[in-house]
């Protein structure tokens, strides 16, 4: 044992294992955000083709769909995008320390993200991130030995570039498309979308595979794009050492948290207005959202980040289900499944919109006191330890 060793609660361990609690913490608080916004795309076609359900038009249902996509839609996706570009920072950090050759090692992570979420997008949830991630991971390789400077400035102008792009779709689609029967076209498929998950099991992974053929441009020319600039925000943050001592960058966290709760709710609202009203073009929402989404999500990490000191016992009980996201991330979607698909209950399109949000709530509950009582006994959760498998080519140990 060495002399370091024999003092267990020095100062520098201690802030140490702060630092990684709160980041788990953060990593939970982003994982509940993005099971109250995917529930409804498991929930009902509907909403996977972009219209709010016939069956549920009461007041209450259109104040919950208004603020989930106000408050919560393209943020925490991007909250989670960050923190896996900081990650990515602190696994080379580890792997130099280790000694070890970090390249093999992360493109065997990568292959297994990859598997998991072409497995997760088949069979559980087309609106799978995990795959993207995968690709991300590699533009993520190439970039790593960029200066942070340079990786905010490639984030911006990605950014920046992507807004262009809906902006030009907006002007084409007002000015030459013809958009009439759109939402009716919608309508049809919403409902044929809905007789399928609701069936047996080749029914169900076929509208997967049809949904995930029609995604894939998106995914690829949007989704993408805007992932891995999130991703080069967190690997400049993870340079840089913000997290590691965050009473430091007071200044620039309270102006964060100035420029999202304004500037952002403003592009969130109109956002929102895009989405469910029809006198504003749904691209030109998208051109705003893009700017404004990662403003907002920046004030939510920031305000998160100020508050956890205060709040000890909140910031404990998200962080065991952020110390095994992905695992709850995929369970996330085989309990919805169960509850909406006809895997279990069937019973898409019959659950109202507060009802998703109440029974998002719950099964995150659920998920918190599962993930303490797992890691009480493990050191990883179920796919952690078998992504650690694959990421360092030998068994990790599993009890405490």
């Amino acid at each position: 044992m060495t002399t370091q060793e024999t003092h267990p609660a020095r100062p520098d361990a201690r802030l140490a294992a702060a630092r990684i609690a709160s980041v788990d913490a953060l990593r939970g608080f982003s994982l509940l955000g993005i099971l109250v916004v995917n529930i409804a795309f498991l929930a009902s076609g509907y909403r996977m083709a972009g219209l709010a359900e016939p069956a549920f038009d009461s007041g209450l249902d259109w104040a919950v769909r208004w603020v989930v996509t106000l408050f919560l839609e393209n943020k925490f996706y991007l909250l989670f995008s960050f923190l896996f570009g900081y990650s990515f920072t602190l696994q080379m950090d580890s792997a130099r320390r280790r000694g070890r050759p970090f390249t093999p090692m992360f493109l065997r992570r990568l292959a297994g993200l990859f598997l998991l979420g072409l497995a997760h997008a088949v069979l559980l949830f087309p609106g799978d991130i995990l795959t993207t991630y995968a690709a991300v991971g590699l533009a993520l390789l190439v970039l790593r030995g960029v200066q942070p400077k340079t990786a905010i400035a490639l984030a911006v102008v990605l950014t920046l570039l992507l807004a262009l792009g809906f902006m030009l779709l907006a002007v084409l689609a007002t000015a030459g498309f013809d958009m009439s029967g759109r939402v009716a076209d919608g309508s049809v498929e919403a409902a044929a979308s809905n007789s399928a998950l609701g069936g047996a099991f080749w029914q169900i992974v076929s509208e997967h595979l049809r949904k995930l053929s029609l995604i894939i441009v998106a995914r690829v020319l949007f989704q993408g794009p805007a992932v891995l600039a999130a991703c080069l925000i967190g690997l400049a943050v993870g340079r840089l050492g913000v997290l590691r001592d965050l009473g430091a960058y007071t200044t620039t966290l309270r102006r964060l948290q100035w420029t999202g709760f304004t500037v952002g709710l403003a592009g969130a609202a109109f956002y929102a207005s895009s989405a469910w009203n029809a006198s504003v073009h749904k691209f030109w929402g998208e051109a705003v959202d893009l700017v404004t989404a990662p403003l907002l999500a920046a004030a939510y990490a920031a305000t998160f980040l100020r508050v956890l000191p205060y709040l000890p016992r909140l910031g404990r009980a998200l962080a065991a289900p952020g110390r095994m996201a992905l695992s709850n991330y995929l369970a996330q979607s085989l309990i919805c499944s169960l509850i909406f698909t006809g895997y279990g209950l069937a019973l898409v399109d019959r659950v109202s919109p507060p009802l998703e949000v109440v029974i998002a709530l719950g099964i995150f509950v659920l998920q918190v006191g599962y993930s303490r009582w797992w890691l009480a006994r493990r050191r990883y959760g179920p796919v952690e330890w078998f992504l650690r498998y694959l990421t360092y080519w030998g068994r990790p140990a599993v009890r405490r």
